[in-house]
């Protein structure tokens, strides 16, 4: 079983920022693709963010060039840092990733709890 816990959520004016922070804990031998998604009232989860286990990234339109995904692969960490924050980029965020339990073994993917972002003055 693995368990990823979010950090760093919270309240920010436009125009601000925030960073995101995921640990991936349990029974882990290694981490592949990582990634944030996000879910507003209403509407369905989408994807944010995604870096691979060699550091690719990629990112949704909406939010290219003002969100950033790094990890750590020392840490089974993955960070979200969010700058230019706008009213719309206020949701739920969660964490997700594919995790291997030994060199042999098929990549099972798990979710976060998800971690709050509101964006307003």
């Amino acid at each position: 079983q693995v368990h990823l816990v979010e950090s760093g959520g919270g309240w920010a004016q436009p125009g601000g920022s925030l960073r995101l922070s995921c640990a991936a804990s349990g029974s882990i031998f290694s981490i592949a693709t990582m990634r944030w998604y996000r879910q507003a009232p209403g509407e369905e989860r989408e994807l944010v963010a995604t870096i691979t286990g060699g550091g690719n990234t990629g990112y949704a339109d909406s939010v290219k060039g003002r969100f950033t995904i790094s990890r750590d692969n020392t840490k089974n960490t993955v960070s979200l840092q969010m700058n230019s924050l706008k009213v719309d980029d206020t949701a739920v965020y969660y964490c997700n990733a594919d995790t291997y339990t030994s060199h042999y073994s098929p990549s099972h993917n798990y979710w976060g709890q998800g971690t709050q972002v509101t964006v307003s003055s």
